[in-house]
């Protein structure tokens, strides 16, 4: 999977930004200023993201290429190494877009509301 596959899915999501908050490299994806996806763009084999914390043990123990969050937060954060070649494509879309809605339905209802009305 490829860094372009990882942006084409991020950026269909609704409202999502991107930005280099950390150094030229760390790519970050965002949604209403909160962060859900993260991929090193000269290492784009590896990208981490928000999880469940009830969903973390289980992907981890169930998937080799799924380990805790990369110097994050092990409780909240996962982090994919897609260069395994049994990581599926579907899952980890499915993965992004479970982080991304994780993120949005954390956001204040005044924050939802100004990111619906721009």
């Amino acid at each position: 999977m490829s860094l372009e596959f990882i942006q084409s899915i991020s950026q269909t999501l609704p409202y999502t930004t991107k930005e280099f908050p950390f150094n030229e490299t760390t790519l970050v994806f965002k949604i209403g200023g909160k962060m859900f996806l993260l991929v090193d763009i000269e290492e784009p084999h590896r990208i981490t993201l928000k999880s469940s914390p009830n969903e973390i043990i289980e992907l981890i123990e169930r998937h080799d290429w799924i380990t805790p969050g990369f110097h994050m937060n092990k409780t909240h954060w996962i982090t994919l190494d897609l260069s395994f070649p049994h990581a599926s494509q579907s899952m980890v879309e499915k993965l992004i877009r479970s982080s991304y809605n994780l993120v949005y339905q954390g956001l204040t209802k005044k924050k939802k509301q100004e990111l619906e009305n721009r």
